[in-house]
């Protein structure tokens, strides 16, 4: 059995990483370093996966086979590249949160959220850091694709 201390402490954390990754893709957005959209982060996956530092593939409907289908392609790419993937839930928080960013894009461009990719922020920065330890951590404890809750505020 777990200590109850021990779960107060894993939830910290992932407050803490949910957190950083939302600073993290608030930042790439606005610096241009955020692609957004399945379609468009395979081509840049295709074209310049160097440039890739993480992949963010975002679903709260786990039974949308479609869209599973996309993400275990795009993940075999990931690994095969070396670059870090996390798989968030919280798909309405994505959208207000990167929404409301960026008020002269369209409706349409704020529908596909489900992958993001963070191409090399400028000044390396910190959130990134905090989000990929996570990612680390959670792949030395078998959980190949790091999973995280965003939570609503």
């Amino acid at each position: 059995m777990i200590p109850e201390e021990s779960f107060a402490s894993i939830e910290n954390k992932m407050q803490s990483v949910g957190l950083a990754l939302e600073e993290l893709l608030v930042t790439a957005q606005k610096q241009g370093c955020l692609t957004v959209g399945i379609y468009e982060s395979a081509k840049l996956l295709n074209v310049d996966p160097d440039s890739v530092v993480l992949c963010v593939l975002a679903a709260d409907d786990e039974n949308d086979v479609a869209l599973q289908i996309h993400f275990t392609l795009l993940q075999s790419f990931c690994c095969d590249s070396g670059i870090t993937i996390l798989r968030v839930s919280g798909f309405q928080r994505l959208q207000r949160l990167l929404g409301a960013v960026d008020a002269n894009r369209n409706q349409e461009e704020h529908r596909d959220l489900h992958c993001m990719l963070v191409t090399n922020p400028q000044a390396e920065h910190c959130r990134l850091q905090e989000v990929g330890t996570y990612c680390q951590e959670s792949r030395r404890l078998d959980q190949w694709v790091p999973e995280l809750v965003l939570q609503e505020r």
